[in-house]
Protein backbone atom coordinates (compact mmCIF):
# COMPACT_ATOMS: atom_id res chain seq x y z
CA UNK A 1 0.00 0.00 0.00
CA UNK A 2 1.53 3.85 -0.55
CA UNK A 3 2.18 5.20 2.18
CA UNK A 4 1.54 8.85 -0.44
CA UNK A 5 -1.87 8.00 -1.10
CA UNK A 6 -2.56 8.31 2.40
CA UNK A 7 -2.53 12.10 2.09
CA UNK A 8 -5.45 11.99 -0.30
CA UNK A 9 -7.57 9.47 1.66
CA UNK A 10 -9.62 12.32 4.09
CA UNK A 11 -10.56 14.47 0.21
CA UNK A 12 -8.42 17.12 -1.50
CA UNK A 13 -4.96 17.14 -0.47
CA UNK A 14 -2.22 20.40 1.00
CA UNK A 15 0.77 19.99 0.33
CA UNK A 16 3.92 22.14 1.07
CA UNK A 17 7.16 22.60 0.12
CA UNK A 18 9.88 23.56 3.00
CA UNK A 19 13.88 24.19 1.71
CA UNK A 20 15.43 21.80 4.69
CA UNK A 21 17.80 24.04 6.38
CA UNK A 22 16.51 27.69 5.65
CA UNK A 23 17.26 29.40 8.82
CA UNK A 24 18.43 26.35 10.17
CA UNK A 25 17.66 22.29 10.40
CA UNK A 26 16.01 23.00 13.71
CA UNK A 27 13.73 25.74 11.80
CA UNK A 28 12.90 23.24 9.93
CA UNK A 29 11.93 21.02 11.56
CA UNK A 30 10.04 22.99 14.39
CA UNK A 31 7.87 24.38 10.28
CA UNK A 32 7.51 21.10 9.45
CA UNK A 33 5.72 20.34 12.47
CA UNK A 34 3.80 23.51 12.36
CA UNK A 35 2.41 22.82 8.98
CA UNK A 36 1.24 19.56 9.76
CA UNK A 37 -0.41 20.74 12.65
CA UNK A 38 -2.36 23.48 10.16
CA UNK A 39 -3.60 21.05 8.45
CA UNK A 40 -0.96 19.67 5.95
CA UNK A 41 -2.08 16.47 4.62
CA UNK A 42 1.80 15.49 3.19
CA UNK A 43 5.06 17.70 2.96
CA UNK A 44 7.49 17.99 0.72
CA UNK A 45 11.35 18.37 2.13
CA UNK A 46 13.74 20.12 -0.43
CA UNK A 47 16.96 18.92 -0.50
CA UNK A 48 19.26 22.25 -0.93
CA UNK A 49 20.92 22.12 -4.09
CA UNK A 50 23.71 24.73 -5.30
CA UNK A 51 21.99 24.46 -9.44
CA UNK A 52 18.39 23.97 -8.33
CA UNK A 53 17.36 24.00 -12.35
CA UNK A 54 13.75 23.93 -11.89
CA UNK A 55 13.53 26.77 -9.52
CA UNK A 56 12.57 30.07 -9.69
CA UNK A 57 14.65 32.99 -7.43
CA UNK A 58 12.30 32.18 -4.35
CA UNK A 59 13.28 28.61 -3.97
CA UNK A 60 17.02 29.16 -5.38
CA UNK A 61 17.69 31.86 -2.26
CA UNK A 62 16.52 29.30 0.21
CA UNK A 63 19.05 26.71 -1.49
CA UNK A 64 21.43 29.32 -0.94
CA UNK A 65 20.68 30.19 2.39
CA UNK A 66 20.48 26.31 3.53
CA UNK A 67 23.56 25.68 2.24
CA UNK A 68 25.25 28.98 3.82
CA UNK A 69 24.51 27.05 7.18
CA UNK A 70 26.51 24.18 6.46
CA UNK A 71 23.46 21.87 6.10
CA UNK A 72 24.47 18.37 4.89
CA UNK A 73 21.99 15.48 3.81
CA UNK A 74 22.72 13.28 6.84
CA UNK A 75 21.78 16.53 8.80
CA UNK A 76 18.36 16.34 6.81
CA UNK A 77 17.77 12.38 7.63
CA UNK A 78 18.01 12.97 11.39
CA UNK A 79 15.74 15.90 10.93
CA UNK A 80 13.26 13.11 9.44
CA UNK A 81 14.25 10.65 12.17
CA UNK A 82 13.28 13.01 14.83
CA UNK A 83 9.85 13.95 13.58
CA UNK A 84 9.26 10.34 12.99
CA UNK A 85 9.97 9.78 16.96
CA UNK A 86 8.69 10.35 20.01
CA UNK A 87 4.72 11.01 21.53
CA UNK A 88 4.50 14.27 18.77
CA UNK A 89 5.82 12.08 16.05
CA UNK A 90 4.81 13.57 12.97
CA UNK A 91 2.49 10.52 10.77
CA UNK A 92 1.98 12.24 7.95
CA UNK A 93 3.78 11.12 4.38
CA UNK A 94 7.29 13.19 3.59
CA UNK A 95 8.79 13.00 0.42
CA UNK A 96 11.90 14.78 -0.71
CA UNK A 97 12.50 17.15 -3.60
CA UNK A 98 15.90 17.10 -4.50
CA UNK A 99 18.18 16.42 -7.90
CA UNK A 100 20.23 13.61 -9.22
CA UNK A 101 23.68 15.03 -8.37
CA UNK A 102 23.33 14.96 -4.49
CA UNK A 103 21.68 11.37 -4.34
CA UNK A 104 24.66 10.21 -6.82
CA UNK A 105 27.32 12.27 -4.76
CA UNK A 106 25.66 10.38 -1.18
CA UNK A 107 25.58 7.34 -2.92
CA UNK A 108 21.80 6.02 -4.08
CA UNK A 109 21.93 2.76 -2.32
CA UNK A 110 22.58 4.61 1.10
CA UNK A 111 20.56 7.34 0.20
CA UNK A 112 17.75 5.39 0.25
CA UNK A 113 18.23 2.71 2.85
CA UNK A 114 18.34 6.03 5.12
CA UNK A 115 14.59 6.91 3.20
CA UNK A 116 13.14 3.91 4.61
CA UNK A 117 14.72 3.63 7.58
CA UNK A 118 13.47 7.52 9.00
CA UNK A 119 10.10 7.24 6.88
CA UNK A 120 10.58 9.15 3.39
CA UNK A 121 7.66 7.83 1.84
CA UNK A 122 8.51 8.96 -2.06
CA UNK A 123 11.18 11.56 -3.90
CA UNK A 124 10.46 14.25 -6.78
CA UNK A 125 13.43 14.25 -9.16
CA UNK A 126 12.78 17.43 -11.45
CA UNK A 127 16.25 17.26 -13.44
CA UNK A 128 15.29 13.54 -14.32
CA UNK A 129 13.60 12.21 -17.73
CA UNK A 130 11.20 9.68 -17.43
CA UNK A 131 13.38 7.54 -20.05
CA UNK A 132 16.30 7.59 -17.14
CA UNK A 133 13.55 6.69 -13.87
CA UNK A 134 14.79 3.32 -14.14
CA UNK A 135 18.38 4.98 -12.75
CA UNK A 136 16.51 5.11 -9.42
CA UNK A 137 13.36 3.49 -9.45
CA UNK A 138 14.92 -0.52 -9.08
CA UNK A 139 17.16 0.77 -5.86
CA UNK A 140 14.15 3.26 -4.60
CA UNK A 141 11.48 0.39 -4.62
CA UNK A 142 13.95 -1.94 -2.81
CA UNK A 143 13.76 0.20 0.33
CA UNK A 144 9.89 0.81 -0.50
CA UNK A 145 10.31 4.47 -1.84
CA UNK A 146 8.31 5.90 -4.44
CA UNK A 147 9.42 7.60 -7.45
CA UNK A 148 6.86 10.65 -8.25
CA UNK A 149 6.55 11.48 -11.77
CA UNK A 150 6.07 15.36 -12.78
CA UNK A 151 3.77 15.50 -16.18
CA UNK A 152 4.15 19.16 -17.27
CA UNK A 153 2.01 21.30 -19.66
CA UNK A 154 4.42 20.24 -22.75
CA UNK A 155 3.93 16.65 -21.94
CA UNK A 156 1.17 15.91 -23.76
CA UNK A 157 2.34 13.58 -26.64
CA UNK A 158 3.95 11.37 -23.52
CA UNK A 159 1.40 11.36 -20.68
CA UNK A 160 0.13 8.11 -21.54
CA UNK A 161 4.13 7.00 -21.23
CA UNK A 162 4.44 8.61 -17.93
CA UNK A 163 0.98 8.22 -16.48
CA UNK A 164 1.04 4.52 -17.30
CA UNK A 165 4.16 3.77 -15.17
CA UNK A 166 3.58 6.43 -12.14
CA UNK A 167 3.40 5.56 -8.61
CA UNK A 168 2.57 7.33 -5.50
CA UNK A 169 0.76 10.73 -7.04
CA UNK A 170 1.20 12.30 -10.38
CA UNK A 171 2.89 15.82 -9.93
CA UNK A 172 0.90 17.95 -12.49
CA UNK A 173 3.45 20.98 -13.60
CA UNK A 174 0.17 23.98 -14.03
CA UNK A 175 2.59 26.60 -15.36
CA UNK A 176 5.82 26.19 -18.37
CA UNK A 177 8.82 27.70 -16.51
CA UNK A 178 10.35 27.82 -12.84
CA UNK A 179 8.83 27.72 -9.80
CA UNK A 180 7.21 30.80 -8.38
CA UNK A 181 4.26 32.47 -7.28
CA UNK A 182 2.36 33.42 -10.38
CA UNK A 183 -0.85 36.29 -10.50
CA UNK A 184 -2.81 33.81 -12.92
CA UNK A 185 -2.49 30.02 -13.93
CA UNK A 186 -3.28 30.22 -17.96
CA UNK A 187 -2.95 26.87 -18.75
CA UNK A 188 -5.78 24.11 -18.79
CA UNK A 189 -5.15 21.77 -16.09
CA UNK A 190 -8.43 20.34 -16.04
CA UNK A 191 -7.71 18.90 -20.03
CA UNK A 192 -4.48 17.82 -18.71
CA UNK A 193 -5.96 16.01 -15.64
CA UNK A 194 -8.53 14.55 -17.98
CA UNK A 195 -5.83 12.83 -20.58
CA UNK A 196 -3.64 11.65 -16.95
CA UNK A 197 -6.58 10.43 -15.74
CA UNK A 198 -7.42 7.94 -18.90
CA UNK A 199 -4.36 5.87 -18.03
CA UNK A 200 -3.75 5.56 -14.38
CA UNK A 201 -6.09 6.21 -10.69
CA UNK A 202 -3.38 7.49 -8.60
CA UNK A 203 -4.00 10.56 -7.26
CA UNK A 204 -2.75 13.95 -9.42
CA UNK A 205 -1.62 17.29 -7.50
CA UNK A 206 -1.11 20.24 -8.86
CA UNK A 207 1.89 22.31 -8.57
CA UNK A 208 3.90 25.48 -9.57
CA UNK A 209 2.54 28.95 -9.23
CA UNK A 210 0.10 28.29 -6.62
CA UNK A 211 0.00 31.02 -4.23
CA UNK A 212 -3.44 32.29 -2.99
CA UNK A 213 -6.70 30.70 -1.92
CA UNK A 214 -8.78 31.03 -4.91
CA UNK A 215 -5.62 29.35 -7.08
CA UNK A 216 -5.60 26.34 -4.77
CA UNK A 217 -8.87 25.91 -4.87
CA UNK A 218 -8.87 26.09 -8.68
CA UNK A 219 -6.56 23.48 -8.83
CA UNK A 220 -7.87 21.29 -6.16
CA UNK A 221 -11.30 21.63 -8.04
CA UNK A 222 -9.95 19.93 -11.27
CA UNK A 223 -7.18 17.23 -9.22
CA UNK A 224 -6.62 15.46 -5.75
CA UNK A 225 -4.58 18.35 -4.37
CA UNK A 226 -2.44 21.76 -4.29
CA UNK A 227 1.36 21.85 -4.31
CA UNK A 228 2.32 25.10 -2.56
CA UNK A 229 6.36 25.68 -2.57
CA UNK A 230 7.49 29.30 -2.79
CA UNK A 231 4.39 31.51 -1.05
CA UNK A 232 5.92 28.99 1.96
CA UNK A 233 9.23 29.45 1.32
CA UNK A 234 8.48 33.63 1.31
CA UNK A 235 6.68 34.20 4.72
CA UNK A 236 10.11 31.97 5.73
CA UNK A 237 11.83 34.55 4.24
CA UNK A 238 10.15 36.99 5.32
CA UNK A 239 9.66 36.42 9.04
CA UNK A 240 13.05 34.16 9.33
CA UNK A 241 12.88 31.93 12.85
CA UNK A 242 9.53 33.71 13.78
CA UNK A 243 7.44 32.21 10.82
CA UNK A 244 5.36 30.03 13.37
CA UNK A 245 2.29 31.69 13.78
CA UNK A 246 2.11 32.91 9.74
CA UNK A 247 2.80 29.68 8.66
CA UNK A 248 0.48 27.89 10.35
CA UNK A 249 -1.98 30.68 9.35
CA UNK A 250 -1.22 30.59 5.73
CA UNK A 251 -0.93 26.75 5.53
CA UNK A 252 -4.76 26.34 7.67
CA UNK A 253 -6.41 28.56 5.20
CA UNK A 254 -4.99 27.00 2.34
CA UNK A 255 -5.96 23.73 3.56
CA UNK A 256 -9.67 25.11 3.83
CA UNK A 257 -9.92 26.47 0.24
CA UNK A 258 -8.52 22.71 -1.23
CA UNK A 259 -10.81 20.79 1.41
CA UNK A 260 -13.98 23.17 -0.10
CA UNK A 261 -13.64 21.79 -3.41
Amino acid sequence: MSKIKDAFKKGKAFIPFISAGDHGIETTERYIRIMVAAGADMVEIGIPFSDPTAEGPVIQEASTRALSTGVKINDIFDMVRRLRSGDDAVTAPLVFMTYLNPIYVFGREAFFKLCEETGIAGIIVPDMPYEEKGELAGIAHKYGVEVVSLIAPTSENRIEMIAKDAEGFVYCVSSLGVTGMRSEIKTDIKSIVESIRKYTDIPIAVGFGISTPEQAAAMASVSDGAIVGSAIVKIIKDYGESADEALFEYVKKMKAAVSEQ
